[in-house]
């Protein structure tokens, strides 16, 4: 099983931000689901933060997609690793606010606003443990 998480900036308006992310995961959620893909997704200040569990395949198919989504830009993808068991197995997406403990942590790191792309691994691995500590949302 492997992990992979990425960061990117929505290129959604202002207007279509909220019925952009509600089929963001709607749609993650279906996929997800259909295909045995855990994870989990954050969004704050224009930024998503996704961590998504599974087959390789069917993750590297997701980056394709990913790269294809006009609601992306800027996509940074932090890496694939192998895990052991999947940390988010109780949700085909998990989706945690902005007002979580997550925020906590992003604000002792010294950021105001959440800018993913500014994390490093170290930072990354810590922000991953609040998300998976933190209570989902229902949705946007």
């Amino acid at each position: 099983m492997k992990q992979l998480c990425y960061a990117s900036c929505s290129a959604s308006s202002p207007v279509t931000l909220l019925e952009d992310l509600r089929n963001i995961l709607s749609e993650a959620r279906d996929f997800n689901h259909r295909h045995a893909v855990t994870g989990v997704l954050y969004y704050a200040d224009g930024h998503f933060f996704q961590c998504l569990e599974g087959n390789e395949l069917i993750l590297e198919l997701l980056v394709e997609k990913l790269s294809k989504d006009s609601r992306h830009r800027e996509i940074m993808i932090y890496g694939f690793k192998s895990i052991d068991q999947a940390h988010f197995a109780d949700w085909s997406m998990k989706y945690v606010s902005r007002s979580s403990h997550a925020l906590q942590y992003l604000n002792e790191q010294g950021q105001e606003k959440f800018r993913p792309f500014a994390l490093n691994a170290d930072q990354v691995e810590a922000f991953l443990v609040h998300l998976y500590d933190a209570q989902p949302d229902e949705a946007a």
